[in-house]
């Protein structure tokens, strides 16, 4: 490898024992192969540490932080990474053998793109394939027109080049649990991005994870959000109400519940299997019996596809004139 790599790989890691060796193993396996391989412990609890410590390779370089989130944790690997070319990436999730070979190809051969994202498959805890997510949209007009609407970018996926991010300032802290989306609406006027077609990644849901759905988080959440997204920054106080939002439903059954919840939908809507949608919902009451769209979601998880697919655009449809209106 040269003195100074090309690529470097940034994974913050928070109590990641049970997934983190998968996730290191699948970027030691890439085919592009001159990065550096930065793993931020943020505070981790449990042996996530000592299993990142335990690969010798000399690729990888792991810093400890006290637990500050994944905010803190990705500006101070953005700080020591040498390379000029940021790949993100979660320690739950997994790499294809050819993502950084192939973003880096797209990159590197379109001097002008600041980013580049992917598709990716989606997977549960037990790395079982749940459902393909495509992006919203692949080139930059498109990202660009909907970006305070929806998230462009599976963060895990993207690939971005150090000095555009760093003259923003990195992230930011107070974006609890929206911190890429509110830096991409920032970086989008700056350079030109996009979205590979070909699946890149394994993304891993799991009720560890620190966003849970977000459906489930109350409205003035859900609006402190769009605010900060419609104005390009977000205060420390806002910052802090979200916080403490969010702290009533850091609970384990609500977590669970959320997990569960998610699967279901995404076993009626993206990979219709009703049965596997209703053993989830079941999981999801158990957990939070007052889960009220669960039991609307067990009714229909007896529709036949066709209509439960016009169901679902009819619902997109409205969720997105909706948004629309209030950012006009």
């Amino acid at each position: 490898m040269n003195n100074k790599p090309l690529v470097c790989v940034l994974m913050p890691a928070y109590n990641a024992e049970r997934f983190i060796g998968a996730a290191i193993r699948s970027i030691l396996d890439q085919t592009f192969t001159d990065f550096e391989f930065i793993i931020i412990n943020d505070g981790s609890t449990d042996r996530t540490e000592a299993i990142a410590r335990s690969f010798a390779d000399p690729r990888i370089v792991v810093h400890t932080q006290p637990n500050s989130g994944i905010a803190a944790a990705l500006n101070l690997g953005l700080s020591v990474a040498m390379a000029p070319l940021i790949a993100r990436f979660d320690a739950d999730d997994i790499a294809a053998p050819t993502r950084l070979e192939r973003q880096y190809a797209r990159i590197h051969q379109s001097p002008g793109l600041v980013l580049v994202g992917s598709s990716a498959d989606y997977i549960d805890e037990d790395e079982r394939f749940v459902f393909s997510w495509r992006p919203p949209a692949f080139d930059h007009e498109t990202i660009f027109g909907i970006s305070r609407l929806e998230c462009p970018f599976i963060h895990s996926s993207v690939l971005f080049r150090k000095d555009a991010v760093v003259a923003l300032g990195g992230y930011d802290s107070n974006a609890f649990t929206f911190e890429d989306h509110l830096l991409w609406t920032k970086l989008l006027p700056h350079g030109r991005t996009c979205n590979l077609p070909e699946s890149l990644l394994r993304v891993r849901l799991s009720a560890q994870s620190i966003t849970i759905d977000e459906k489930w988080r109350p409205l003035s959440f859900r609006r402190i959000k769009q605010k900060a997204l419609n104005a390009g920054h977000i205060s420390a106080e806002d910052g802090q109400r979200m916080r403490e939002i969010a702290r009533v439903q850091d609970r384990r059954p609500v977590k669970r519940g959320s997990y569960h919840a998610l699967l279901a939908k995404k076993f009626l809507w993206n990979n219709h299997q009703p049965r596997l949608a209703r053993h989830h919902l079941r999981l999801a009451l158990a957990h939070v019996p007052s889960y009220s769209m669960g039991y609307a979601l067990w009714l229909l998880s007896f529709l036949p596809a066709r209509v439960l697919s016009g169901f679902y655009r009819a619902g997109k449809l409205l969720e997105s004139s909706s948004r629309n209106a209030r950012i006009q």
